[in-house]
């Protein structure tokens, strides 16, 4: 017996052991709205990784093995889920949390029940907005670890279900910083400016591609100083913040995508709350 448990033992020992790196301890948080870090192997060569459909993105950590970063949509159930890796299946876990909810109200009852000239409004700026987050170009993000893009505390946090004077609408899709009008705000990681516009309830908006499908949108900004196909560098300022579109007062709403999925942007900047 006791050779049996050494002989095991020993083999134990020899075989590889893969330590997290830096990236996946950061980004590894598997719930719904969260990012779900996929372990690939050491191979030569980068895997293709889809989950939903959709191109993931891969890079290799440490210089060693490769990783699939994925979004995981707020509708995702806990439980099994699978990623397919060059064509075959693989599966990670997601697990369970919940989210409280937020009650606004609004003196703009229009931003409430839009009326059919708005409705038509805003199935047009969605549909141009659904296509930048949809956008995968093949170059890899400068950084991961992101940067904050205003110096200010952090208000409304991702994932609150909310609810407009009384009435559910969608939840709440990003983060909100407090910040004073006109405070500039910075690029998170270098990225190009793929989108800009004044939206019915987003107000003036940038959307910035990092790579590979992982996308930044700022809103209720005062002043956009970008243009679209402009190459932003980290910490590159790309308007100031504002109080336009649907918002009580000035703020900063920074949404984060990745994979065509909205996931929380406080696990990029290490101010992720369990």
């Amino acid at each position: 017996m006791l050779r049996t448990l050494a002989l095991l033992l020993s083999i134990a020992l020899a075989l590889p052991v893969y330590a997290e790196g830096f990236i996946t301890r950061l980004l590894n948080k598997p719930v719904p709205g969260g990012v779900a870090v996929v372990d690939l192997g050491n191979g030569s060569v980068a895997p293709q990784v889809r989950y939903q459909g959709k191109p993931a993105l891969v890079i290799r950590e440490d210089g060693q093995r490769w990783i699939a970063i994925l979004g995981i949509p707020l509708t995702a159930k806990p439980g099994v889920q699978h990623v397919g890796v060059d064509g075959s299946p693989r599966s990670f876990q997601i697990e369970p949390r919940e989210y409280r909810a937020q009650h606004i109200t609004l003196k703009n009852k229009r931003q409430v029940n839009p009326n059919p000239d708005d409705l038509k409004r805003i199935e047009r700026e969605l549909a141009e907005q659904t296509e930048a987050y949809r956008r995968f170009s093949p170059n890899q993000p400068s950084n991961l670890l992101f940067d904050k893009p205003v110096d200010g505390p952090l208000s409304s946090p991702f994932g609150l279900r909310r609810f407009f004077n009384g009435e559910e609408r969608n939840p709440h899709s990003g983060l909100d910083f407090a910040a004073k009008a006109g405070t500039p705000i910075k690029a998170p990681a270098a990225g190009q400016v793929i989108l800009t516009g004044d939206y019915f309830f987003n107000g003036k908006t940038v959307f910035i591609d990092h790579g590979q499908g992982l996308i930044s949108m700022f809103c209720h900004l005062s002043q956009i100083d970008v243009k679209v196909g402009e190459q932003l560098g980290r910490g590159e300022i790309l308007g100031k913040v504002g109080a336009t579109g649907r918002a009580t007062g000035p703020h900063l709403h920074w949404n984060v995508s990745l994979n065509d999925a909205r996931v929380d942007p406080a696990i990029f900047i290490g101010a992720f709350k369990p």
